[in-house]
């Protein structure tokens, strides 16, 4: 570690896009316990690519790079080209993790491809499925719904084998995925909001203190269903909630109600249908007055 903490400190880190500031904390756990803060942030995952760079085969390290690459492109910035570009390190982390499986990393040099091969997917894979299924979502979902079709079966691929290997992983990860997945389908491909609602619910019932899972239902299930009091009690619990009641995950917390809050305010353009709809009565009322 001494080793890895003086090389961070003497030579830049290429997968950083902005070198870093001198480390005022001296190794990687501390520095991703400060997450929430953007600086921080890049510190760790400057530490996180020395650690993998000591030592290739380090899947912790991966997964800790897929997971800070994808917080860095979900939760500090709006810019679309930075977030594609802080989800594709996500991916890139994601996919040389997996590749650490001889299995998986056979099949696809066999020529399968990545949502076929998932399949042979392990228990210490599972960290690496998980966050390189969400940063591949959100990555071609930042882009076109063509994008996102194209890749959806390989977003599935790994979200089912994390299911199937792990259901609790990261708050109920999987269950938050369906969730948000059943949601966002086009109408043609299957969208279906009571499998929604249930999936959210399991995730929410299993990981209550996990408030990300609130603000996805709030913005991809309730605002298509026009449901405005849920919209704001989902909001407003998470704004009102206790950050770090889910100690492990309060810097992700603490983003998801700024999240709420920004939701929030967007409210009278989601619901524009609902909020419109008293003026049209008062509209119509006046018309058979005349």
């Amino acid at each position: 570690m001494r080793t890895a903490l003086v090389a961070l400190l003497l030579f830049p880190v290429a997968a950083l896009a902005e070198d870093p500031a001198p480390a005022a904390v001296t190794d990687s756990a501390s520095l991703w316990a400060g997450r929430v803060d953007e600086a921080t942030l890049k510190l760790a995952l400057a530490a996180f690519e020395v650690e993998q760079k000591a030592n290739p085969t380090d899947r912790k390290a991966l997964a800790a790079l897929a997971r800070g690459w994808y917080f860095y492109g979900d939760a500090f910035t709006d810019d679309v080209p930075t977030k594609l570009e802080r989800w594709q390190k996500a991916i890139d982390a994601g996919n040389t993790c997996l590749a650490l499986n001889a299995e998986y990393k056979a099949r696809l040099e066999g020529g399968e491809k990545e949502k076929d091969a998932a399949v042979v997917g392990k228990a210490e894979d599972v960290p690496c499925l998980y966050w390189t299924s969400t940063a591949l979502g959100k990555w071609a979902k930042a882009q076109s719904l063509s994008v996102t079709l194209k890749h959806l079966p390989t977003v599935k691929a790994y979200m089912t084998k994390v299911e199937e290997l792990d259901p609790t992983y990261f708050n109920y990860g999987p269950a938050r995925y369906w969730g948000a997945y059943n949601a966002a389908l086009p109408s043609f491909a299957g969208k279906d909001l009571v499998k929604s609602e249930e999936y959210f619910k399991a995730s929410i019932e299993g990981a209550p203190d996990y408030l990300a899972s609130r603000v996805l239902r709030a913005e991809m299930l309730d605002v298509q269903k026009q449901d405005m009091k849920a919209f704001e009690d989902d909001l407003n619990y998470v704004i009102a909630a206790d950050p770090g009641k889910l100690l492990e995950c309060k810097p992700e917390n603490l983003k998801e109600q700024e999240k709420a809050k920004k939701l929030l305010a967007k409210k009278d353009e989601l619901f524009a249908s609902a909020t419109d709809a008293p003026a049209a009565e008062d509209g119509k009322k006046k018309s058979k007055g005349k």
